[in-house]
């Protein structure tokens, strides 16, 4: 019974977002129940991604209101439910692994769990990741690297992104806390994740994040393009999260790199270019680009894979010569992000032919 009901769980869980695909070792359900009881996994099916208040959740499952709203609140503080307070009773619903239930365990992340996700990724959700890349994450090109002339979008530009949000919240990467636990430390700084609207709202009930100024989160934001981060907004036109990500740790990243072609599976309008007469060969440009793009042979100039290129921009900001630039693709290839998440998760789900 056990093993049925957390397999209907992974099935569940699977239909949403990026995907819980099952795995051989069946290392999935290992870390479901190291997250839930078959308590919380019923109360999970019974669900779904529409919010819902305790009382309309009683009513259809014919159970006393006041215990249904001490279990959903309690799943919703371990990280297991999705909840809004706002404008009346607290309203929860069913997320998916990622964005959610991983992400959520950011104050609770032990070494046990952290290994049990490395397994997980390596054996099943990096295919899942890079088959969901171009909707799930966008890369977000680093502001110095884009001329004026090139006519970006509003969102296409980061600072724009964080003066539009009226609250900014800043948390710890889970990612670089997993790899962290399980692999060693990167180096790079933990805490530059952001998060906006009721997903803000939620990691500061949660305690999972801190509220920051607009002045904050730019110099956040400016520290992580300096340590070779990758901007990574959801891929919509008003993103609810903005991740700075690096190769080592990222789940997105370490999904792509793995990719032959990285530049065909990601949201991305730009693409770098090296001007062969510029430069010099200092190879600069290599640590910084997370996709493995750049070859500098022996005596030679910096050469580019297009197929690799994920257009970020970070190796334009480190180059002495200035010799590599950040073209906008051609019009032709030229693609507006979803409007808002909904749209965001319809096409999610179009591509993985769940709907």
């Amino acid at each position: 019974m056990a093993d049925d009901i957390y397999r209907e769980l992974q099935e569940r869980l699977d239909t949403y977002s990026v995907g819980f695909p099952k795995t051989e070792s069946g290392i999935e359900i290992k870390i479901l129940k190291s997250l839930l009881s078959e308590r919380d996994v019923e109360m999970f099916l019974a669900l779904s991604p529409e919010m819902e208040t305790a009382e309309s959740v009683a009513s259809r499952l014919d159970r006393p209101e006041q215990e249904v709203a001490e279990q959903l609140e309690d799943m919703a503080e371990r990280g297991l439910l999705f909840r809004i307070k706002k404008d009346g009773p607290a309203k929860f619903g069913a997320i998916p692994f990622v964005h959610g239930i991983f992400e959520f365990q950011v104050n609770t992340m032990d070494r046990e769990l952290a290994e049990m996700t490395g397994k997980y990724f390596e054996e099943a959700f990096d295919s899942a990741m890079q088959e969901s890349a171009e909707y799930f994450l966008r890369t977000v090109p680093v502001n110095e690297s884009v001329e004026l002339s090139q006519n970006v979008a509003s969102y296409e530009d980061a600072v724009r992104f964080l003066k539009e949000k009226d609250k900014i919240v800043v948390t710890a990467c889970i990612c670089r806390k997993r790899a962290g636990m399980a692999e060693g430390d990167c180096g790079k700084p933990m805490e530059n994740c952001f998060m906006f609207g009721s997903m803000g709202q939620y990691y500061l009930d949660r305690n999972m994040g801190r509220e920051v100024s607009l002045e904050e989160a730019t110099d956040i934001l400016k520290r992580s393009q300096e340590a070779g981060l990758v901007l990574q907004p959801a891929t919509s036109q008003n993103p609810g999260g903005m991740c700075n990500c690096c190769g080592d740790c990222c789940g997105v990243l370490r999904a792509l790199r793995k990719h032959p072609r990285p530049a065909t599976m990601v949201f991305s309008n730009h693409t770098a270019q090296v001007n062969q007469d510029e430069c010099t060969g200092c190879e600069d440009c290599l640590e910084r680009c997370q996709m493995d793009a750049i070859v500098v042979k022996d005596g030679e100039t910096a050469e580019i894979n297009p197929d690799r290129c994920i257009g970020c921009g970070l190796c334009v900001t480190t180059c002495p010569t200035e010799a590599i630039e950040l073209l906008p693709k051609s019009e032709s290839e030229w693609r507006t992000p979803p409007s808002n998440t909904m749209e965001q998760m319809m096409r999610m789900a179009q591509k993985r032919g769940i709907i």
